[in-house]
């Protein structure tokens, strides 16, 4: 098994992995407050600067990328994971994004907004972007505030069902001041003006291609997969490929043909005239084509365990790179029960869980997660253990909640009795009222979550759980069909893993997905985040306040307590902080990684290298 000091002894190798750890330090940080497991902070550079290839051959100037979770939608307002959000990036941008320190840099704004140049209002209801001018989209059509404004529109219309929709639930309108300057007036103070329009969450769409598609026809437009931006490329082949077969599931894999953007506002970028995105295989293929084969360039999320990490070790091709961030796996319980009700109705909120609904049941699952064994077994140097759901930046991370739920199965063993929870028949499930303690657990195809799953299910079959366990494709687990009984909205199980974070360093719109409105059920589409059906008012009442405190430091306690509530409550069990780990081709430097975006968020800087 690999560990830290290993990695270190190994990083004056040739071929070392390039770990960096990129955690946001934010000016209103002094010190964190410690806890069993805080967020670590690892930075290591490599050892040569590679130098730089003069233009050449063709294929110098193309880039091979590999995201073996395929994307679907290239639209970032309809897309529902980060699959899409990466591959959208490279067409479209935000106003503005945070680099890896967590300053706002500008993007389509000409300058960030603030108090002393009058950006920001003094009474926090508003915020004015002035708008780079002479940037155009990608088909030769001029970008200007008109644009702002129809994003809005686009994703707070009801009928689109915007997946960023939350993002802007606080957004009253947006008012266009002249061609360049656009005003964005919210319904009540807000102390995080700054998220509307930043990040993977904030990219702005070209009115001319989408207005005919402001409805419930939004997700036939054709620019949802022929992409049209302001950024460094636009697509000109989105194509379908082979089929392969996940058990009795269908998927389809796919290739994405990026060509340079001839209307990019910057001389000389990007370097490569055209990218090619292959979508769809397992992580481990796309681990060996970047890491030993040298096929492709970049290979995003290579979910690998320590076992395929070590037969990469000695890799010629490419390097890993390893980013600390937000993202942590954890185990949804559902609140709801789904086996109950009509088929189109499973997981309904009219039938709470056979027994996910006692409080001590939920305990005694959360007692059964060994996550140190977890992390050292499967995830080793990519992940490290925690207990919280909000984990970066680091002035969230909360001390509270770290030895609430230890792993204990004697624990577990005397909560499940004095639940009412035993082995009446002898057959080793234990029961209630003639209900077994069986649950169907779902999660995504991955060799690290199936090694997960299976000793999870290990643990709770010794305490008298009965585990069922389920792989779904994440093309459809992820996917743009939310009515899918197989997509994680839905929940058609009783618990389901995966990993999930704040998209930037306000968490405020990311723990909004667990007030009660955002339960999803059949009457709205199967629309909204708390897939665990978790509804409980003093969690709502304190979002609530976040929206509107001003200071700081009490802001920053509401988001811990907020944290704090769901993880005794056991709402869901978080496992580790994950990484997203990438491989890239020894040939590629200029890459930027930020937690706050898509890895490729600067990829007009990407060029290829004598290594």
């Amino acid at each position: 098994m690999m560990n830290r000091n290993s990695v270190c002894a190994r990083k004056k190798q040739s071929r070392s992995l390039v770990i960096v750890g990129l955690f946001m330090v934010l000016s209103l940080v002094s010190c964190t407050t410690s806890a069993t497991m805080p967020p670590i902070e690892l930075t290591v550079t490599p050892a040569v600067t590679p130098t730089p290839l003069a233009i050449g051959l063709d294929t110098e100037r193309t880039l091979q990328l590999f995201n073996w979770q395929a994307p679907e939608m290239l639209n970032p307002h309809l897309a529902v994971g980060l699959k899409d959000w990466e591959a959208s990036r490279l067409v479209y941008e935000p106003l503005a994004t945070f680099d890896k320190d967590g300053n706002l840099i500008p993007f389509l704004a000409a300058e960030i907004p603030s108090l002393e140049n009058g950006g920001v209002a003094e009474d926090g209801r508003s915020v004015t972007w002035k708008l780079k001018q002479g940037v155009q989209w990608a088909d030769g059509v001029d970008f200007t505030a008109e644009d702002v404004r129809f994003t809005y529109e686009f994703i707070t219309n009801p009928d689109v069902d915007a997946s960023s929709a939350s993002v802007y639930s606080i957004v009253d309108a947006v008012t266009v001041i002249d061609d360049y300057t656009v005003k964005v007036h919210f319904n009540q103070f807000n102390p995080a003006w700054q998220i509307p329009f930043v990040g993977t969450q904030g990219m702005i769409l070209p009115e001319h291609l989408f207005s005919a598609y402001n409805g419930k026809d939004a997700r036939t437009a054709p620019a949802n997969l022929i992409a049209i931006g302001t950024g460094p490329y636009m697509v000109t082949d989105f194509r379908n490929r082979e089929v392969l077969f996940l058990g009795d599931q269908l998927v389809q894999t796919n290739r994405i043909v990026y060509e340079a953007n001839p209307h990019f506002r910057e001389a000389e970028k990007p370097y490569f005239t055209r990218v090619e995105l292959s979508g769809g295989g397992t992580a481990q293929e796309a681990a060996r084509a970047v890491l030993a084969e040298g096929s492709v360039d970049y290979a995003w999320n290579l979910q690998l365990d320590t076992e395929a990490l070590a037969a990469f070790e000695h890799a010629d091709a490419g390097t890993l790179l390893i980013t600390f961030g937000p993202q942590v796996e954890r185990i949804l319980l559902n609140r709801s029960d789904p086996t109950m009700g009509p088929s189109s109705e499973r997981s309904s909120i009219a039938y709470p869980h056979r027994f996910f609904s006692d409080r001590r049941v939920r305990q005694a699952f959360a007692h059964a997660i060994d996550r140190e064994r977890l992390v050292a077994d499967f995830y080793g140097i990519t992940a490290q253990p925690t207990t919280n759901v909000l984990v970066s930046p680091a002035i969230y991370y909360s001390p509270d909640t770290a030895k609430l739920y230890p792993f204990d199965l004697e624990k577990a063993t005397a909560l499940l009795d004095e639940a009412g929870w035993i082995d009446t028949n002898g057959d080793g499930i234990r029961d209630k009222d003639g209900v077994d303690l069986s649950i169907l657990f779902q999660t995504t195809l991955s060799p690290v979550r199936q090694a997960v799953q299976n000793a999870i299910r290990h643990d709770l079959e010794s305490i008298g759980f009965d585990v069922r366990l389920k792989v779904i494709d994440s093309s459809i687990f992820f996917g743009d069909d939310s009515s899918h009984p197989d997509h994680y909205r839905r929940f058609r199980a009783d618990i389901q893993m995966y990993s999930d974070a704040n998209l930037l360093p306000d968490p405020g719109s990311y723990l909004q997905w667990w007030t009660c409105g955002e339960i999803p059920q059949r009457e709205n589409g199967w629309s909204g985040f708390n897939a665990e059906r978790w509804c409980d008012p003093p969690y709502d009442f304190l979002y609530e306040q976040s929206t509107t405190e001003l200071d700081p430091q009490r802001r920053q306690e509401l988001f811990i307590a907020m944290n704090d509530r769901m993880i005794r409550d056991v709402t869901l069990v978080p496992i580790a902080q994950r990484a997203l780990t990438s491989g890239v081709s020894h040939t590629i430097e200029g890459i930027d990684l930020t937690p706050w975006d898509s890895d490729v968020w600067n990829i007009k800087d990407w060029r290829r290298v004598q290594p």
